[in-house]
């Protein structure tokens, strides 16, 4: 499975982005689509995951209430919608596909194999 992200971007603090991120290939079954990201100089961690199929989503604590992942079964694609955003939110956005993922696994980087390439987003303060 090929993952091709696109979004990101610059904005303030207390702004709004959208990241999508479209899969091509092999997805069906329990594929589930992630985000995860990493600041500078900090590991990579997750932010929200979506089950292609079903209506299974799960967010991080550090951005309930303000980020929102979203799908499309018939394109494949996933959506993650960022609000208020704070400058620690700056990172490299990455998506990431699993393909056996239960909703335990939805966090658990380890369990992705596919990954697109990063989109840097960047809050100002």
């Amino acid at each position: 499975v090929q993952l091709q992200a696109s979004g990101g971007g610059l904005v303030q603090a207390g702004g709004s982005l959208g990241l999508s991120c479209a899969a091509s290939g092999r997805t069906a079954g329990r594929y589930v689509m992630g985000w995860f990201r990493q600041a500078p100089g900090k590991e990579r961690e997750f932010v929200a995951a979506a089950a292609l199929s079903g209506g299974s989503t799960a967010h991080a604590d550090s951005v309930k209430g303000r980020f929102t992942i979203s799908k499309n079964n018939a394109k494949n694609t996933v959506y993650l919608q960022m609000n208020s955003l704070k400058p620690e939110d700056t990172a490299v956005y990455y998506c990431a596909g699993c393909a056996r993922c239960i909703y335990s696994d939805y966090g658990t980087m380890r369990k992705y194999a596919d990954w697109g390439q990063g989109t840097l987003v960047t809050v100002s303060s």
